[in-house]
C-alpha cells in the first residue's frame, strides 16, 4: 500500500522543510534580551551566567583596566584602515547590517568590553549574556575571529571611538 509520501515524495520532503523552516525562524519575535544593548546584563542573565562581575562588565578576554587618554589620531586611522578590511564585509556605521550598527558601541560598552569581543568573539558569544543575545538577535549569525593583536584591537576601538564622536551618517 502506497503512502502520500511514496506517491510524491518531492512534495512531502517539500512540506516537511516548509514546517521545519517555520518552526525553526520562531514567527520572527526577538529573543527577550535581543535589546540588552543599552544594559551590560540582565539580572537574570548574571544570576545564570557565572561569570564574575568584572567578566560581566568588562567581557571575557584579556583586556582589563584600560586607561584611555585624549583620542589618538594615527591609531584611529590605522584602526579604520583595518576596520575596512576585516569588519566592514558585516558592520556598516549607522545601519544594522550582517552584524550590529558599531558607530554608537563606545557609547554603550565599556572599552574593555568591545576589545574583549574583537579577541575573543568565539567565547564571548558562549558565555557572555549580552554577546549571547546580540549573537540570537542576529540570526545566529557568528562573529568571525580576525585574529587581531591586542595593538590592533586598540586602534580599531580608537576608530569606534572616533566614529561615536562623529556624524555616524557621514561614515558609510
Amino acid at each position: 500500500m502506497q503512502t502520500e509520501a511514496t506517491k510524491h515524495p518531492v512534495r512531502f520532503v517539500t512540506l516537511v522543510f516548509l514546517a521545519v523552516s517555520t518552526a525553526a525562524c520562531g514567527g520572527g519575535e526577538s529573543p527577550p534580551d535581543a535589546g540588552a544593548s543599552d544594559t551590560p546584563e540582565t539580572p537574570a542573565a548574571s544570576a545564570n551566567s557565572g561569570l564574575t562581575a568584572d567578566e560581566l562588565e568588562y567581557g571575557i578576554g584579556p583586556i582589563r583596566d584600560l586607561v584611555l587618554g585624549d583620542p589618538d589620531p594615527a591609531m584611529a586611522d590605522a584602526g579604520a584602515e583595518i576596520f575596512a578590511i576585516k569588519c566592514s564585509a558585516c558592520h556598516k556605521m549607522g545601519e544594522r547590517y550582517v552584524g550590529p550598527d558599531l558607530s554608537t558601541v563606545t557609547e554603550q560598552r565599556v572599552p574593555e568590553y568591545v576589545m574583549n569581543m574583537i579577541l575573543n568573539p568565539e567565547e564571548m558569544v558562549e558565555r557572555h549574556p549580552v554577546a549571547k543575545a546580540l549573537f540570537a538577535e542576529f540570526n545566529y549569525t557568528p562573529m568571525a575571529n580576525q585574529q587581531l593583536t591586542e595593538e590592533d584591537a586598540r586602534a580599531v576601538f580608537e576608530y569606534l571611538r572616533r566614529v561615536g564622536a562623529e556624524d555616524p551618517g557621514a561614515q558609510n
